[in-house]
């Protein structure tokens, strides 16, 4: 199994940015621990915190990965060029917050990916990583 995980913006401050919501583990400690828990499958990894990057890295994904995990963070609510380009591609795509964006602030509630993606995993942490993996793994 190949997956690509695709973080947006922002999220190259984990670790550093808003513990008390989003922890203090840095996103390289858990990809270390995803691929060691994972070592017989692929888990290739691509940030931006640019919007068509994104948009470039899902559509070079088609055909090439069996899955992508995307924590578009703050594109989540605003982004409809990569929900356009999700809709656009083959691969399924598992969109993923490491908190509960229904549990903030209101803007946060509405996902403009939600609906193209095949489901949706927030509220747990790092784990929610994990627990995309394992979808598409099982």
């Amino acid at each position: 199994m190949k997956i690509l995980i695709i973080n947006g913006a922002n999220l190259n401050l984990l670790g550093r940015r808003q513990p008390e919501i989003y922890g203090r583990e840095s996103f390289e400690d858990t990809l270390e621990a995803l691929r060691a828990r994972y070592s017989e499958n692929t888990i290739d990894y691509y940030q931006s915190n640019v919007e068509g990057e994104i948009v470039n890295a899902l559509q070079q994904a088609d055909g090439i990965y069996d899955g992508i995990v995307l924590n578009a963070g703050g594109y989540t609510h605003t982004s409809v060029v990569i929900r356009d380009a999700i809709a656009a591609i083959a691969v399924p795509v598992v969109e993923v917050h490491i908190s509960s964006i229904l549990a903030r602030e209101e803007f946060r509630h509405q996902s403009m990916i939600a609906p193209v993606a095949k489901g949706t995993i927030m509220g747990f942490g790092m784990e929610s990583y994990r627990l995309a993996i394992e979808y598409f793994i099982h």
